[in-house]
């Protein structure tokens, strides 16, 4: 099983970048996006009506603002939009598919930059989020999405002049701590210890070019689905976003 996760920015504006073109191509048992930035009615047909897939998507009572959704071949036995906490759940962040031999979480965590306000609550959803995943100990589960935060000095190609901005202070990088200590693996770190493995580059100073970026996308899985764990990528090469797409394969 093969799934692909990707903050798009903008479904609407990814759609006119050959988006399905790259779907196709890609053939995933899964797609799973962030940030679509439309109400659904507001998503192209097209997108909603790809043969062979059904389609899942949360957005934000906020008009174009974050938003998430899922194309998936197999179908679940149970879709839910949220975590069960309104302060959370009305921004669109979250799409859960639980399946026979596992569960799937897409998320566009916050992002903590706006003000002091907007980081707490981006610090509040990773402590909500990770106490909430105890509920499901006894089934194989994968968190995957823009996790707006890089963990390590390797995740971002400047770590001492970002260590006091969003995204790396010390203490959003303790939350991603505290997902590993929850059972949680980071499956792209599981295959490649390598620097200069970005998922994000800055659209206004030029920064893909120079692979200046952050890996702030990921795959993370419980320990019981580590046994099911083929392989982990990062698809640097792929346009359209200021983000690139990351992906797991599954046995």
């Amino acid at each position: 099983m093969k799934i692909i996760s990707w903050n798009i920015n903008g479904i609407r504006a990814i759609y006119k970048k050959n988006f399905l073109d790259w779907f196709n191509e890609t053939n995933a048992d899964m797609i799973c996006v962030q940030e679509t930035k439309a109400a659904e009615e507001q998503i192209p047909e097209n997108l909603k009506e790809i043969k062979n897939y059904d389609f899942y998507c949360s957005t934000a009572q906020k008009k174009g603002y974050s938003g998430t959704a899922i194309w998936s071949k197999k179908k679940p036995i149970s879709v839910e939009f949220g975590i069960n906490n309104d302060k959370f759940d009305i921004e669109g962040r979250i799409v859960k598919l639980e399946f026979k031999d596992f569960i799937i979480f897409n998320i566009y965590f916050p992002n903590g930059g706006a003000s002091l306000e907007r980081l707490q609550y981006k610090l509040d959803f990773y402590d909500y989020f990770i106490s909430y995943l105890s509920k499901f100990s006894k089934k194989d589960i994968i968190v995957c999405g823009d996790f707006n935060t890089a963990h390590f000095e390797i995740d971002l190609a400047r770590p001492k002049e970002n260590e006091n901005n969003t995204g790396f202070m010390p203490i959003e990088r303790k939350k991603l701590d505290n997902l590993i200590d929850a059972g949680f693996i980071d499956t792209f770190r599981h295959f490649n210890k390598e620097p200069q493995n970005y998922t994000w580059w800055d659209y206004k100073t030029g920064a893909r070019k120079r692979n200046v970026g952050w890996r702030l996308d990921y795959f993370f899985i419980n320990t019981s689905a580590l046994k099911s764990l083929k392989s982990a990528a990062i698809f640097a090469d792929i346009q359209g976003s200021d983000h690139c797409p990351v992906g797991i394969e599954i046995y």
